[in-house]
């Protein structure tokens, strides 16, 4: 399973009381940082207050068979999870968020994902951790699983407050917190668009580019150049990128453009280039300033060209796009792409690596100083560079964002360890590493 769990959201000097399930249910997207679309999210409580600790998002399993066992591994993952990060919690809130199916009703919904919310609530009673509340929210409505009153909580369920106008909202907006659309249509900015025609444009362009380029890298004497081909074509497409600035227009147009801006045979090129695991790593060093922009836009633009037999490729570009979100602020944004890039391959290492040190709330800032320190190794005279550690060995003590303490294990920066770890598998996989 591929869990969000995330451990950030309003500073603890940003104090909002949320009173009953109409607050809570209208607290969720600020949480998250965007709507949870067919998602299970559980908020860990701590202290007397109950204040919001760490939170974790799944997709709902589509299989009532599932529930479960996913019961129990969700509720504990949060609760050590949260033990990890400085506390055991006082309480659990559980969300379960869906859209009715065609022909169905909210109400429908609700009574449909019942025993998955009862089953969680049994799950983590029995790691004597209560659920204090649980609501399903669907079709605009919410309606709790534990109040019975029917004053409060009708049966027809209570329509959900107008965006923007509750209290939190307020505080959300005095505090800087964006909520990013829903999680669907996040996911659509990484994945190539349904029964697009140009989809069989680019298969046959990946084919001609392995057809060309494999060969190439597993045969080792060009790797280098192939490398540095790929790197340098990365460039010119964010610099043409850079040139075409989105319009006030909403994302999918702002995409659709990018995508104008890019050859099928282009795209290609770049995408089986980034399958070498040293390539993927240089081109990792564009997370900040003004490379960090057009690195984002042409990574989620690569990734919705991986069509067809080519998904897994999606893994490489889809990673980058969770580090770059991660290394600008964007912890929501990473989550959502370091989560898709394990869906397509859930053996990538570095995606693992980055998914788990933003998770566990990991300043960014360590792994940056680690590529930065690379890249300016690699610019000395070679008489003038010092013997190179070897990245799988070396280790820094990260500093933990948000709230929940910092992590008593020591983290090896990703693009190092990932390199550490995959070259072991070189022997089966070639030099396109994970």
């Amino acid at each position: 399973m591929n869990k969000h769990h995330e451990p950030t959201g309003p500073s603890a000097g940003d104090q909002i009381t949320l009173r009953g399930p109409a607050e809570l249910a209208d607290a969720l997207p600020y949480l998250m940082g965007f709507h949870p679309t067919d998602s299970v999210v559980m908020v860990a409580l701590h202290g007397r207050r109950g204040r919001f600790g760490g939170r974790l998002r799944l997709g709902i399993p589509r299989s009532p068979r599932e529930w479960p066992f996913v019961s129990d591994q969700l509720a504990d993952c949060l609760v050590t999870g949260s033990e990890r990060r400085g506390g055991r919690p006082e309480g659990i809130v559980v969300f379960l968020c869906q859209d009715p199916a065609e022909g169905e009703s909210g109400k429908q919904v609700m009574e449909r994902l019942r025993p998955f919310a009862q089953r969680l609530r049994t799950a983590c009673g029995a790691l004597d951790v209560p659920v204090f509340e649980a609501l399903c929210i669907s079709d605009g409505r919410y309606w709790s699983y534990c109040c019975p009153d029917g004053r409060c909580c009708p049966p027809e369920g209570n329509v959900l407050a107008l965006p923007g106008t509750s209290v939190m909202a307020a505080a959300a907006a005095y505090a800087g917190i964006q909520v990013r659309g829903s999680l669907r249509e996040m996911e659509a900015r990484l994945a190539p668009p349904p029964q697009r025609p140009a989809d069989q444009e680019q298969v046959r362009a990946l084919d001609a580019a392995g057809l060309a380029l494999v060969p190439r890298i597993l045969a080792g004497a060009e790797r280098e150049q192939v490398g540095a081909e790929t790197l340098a074509l990365a460039r010119r497409l964010m610099k043409r990128l850079g040139e075409h600035r989105p319009g006030s227009a909403g994302w999918p147009d702002a995409d659709a453009g990018d995508d104008a801006l890019i050859a099928h045979d282009e795209a290609a090129a770049v995408i089986l280039g980034l399958q070498d695991r040293e390539t993927r790593d240089r081109a990792a060093e564009w997370m900040e300033g003004p490379d960090a922009d057009p690195a984002l836009r042409l990574w989620r633009a690569l990734a919705r060209r991986c069509a067809g037999a080519y998904e897994t490729h999606a893994a490489a570009p889809l990673t980058l796009a969770g580090w770059v979100a991660w290394s600008t602020g964007d912890e929501p944004g990473a989550r959502v792409a370091l989560s898709r890039a394990l869906r397509s391959d859930p053996e990538y290492t570095f995606a693992q690596l980055l998914h788990q040190a933003c998770n566990e709330g990991i300043d960014p800032e360590s792994l940056r100083r680690c590529l930065r320190q690379e890249r300016a190794e690699r610019k000395r005279p070679p008489h003038t560079r010092a013997a190179r550690t070897r990245p799988a060995t070396r280790s820094v003590r990260p500093q933990a964002a948000g709230k929940q303490g910092t992590p008593s294990a020591k983290v090896r920066p990703a693009a190092a360890a990932a390199r550490g770890r995959t070259r072991r598998r070189d022997g089966q996989r070639g030099r396109s590493g994970r």
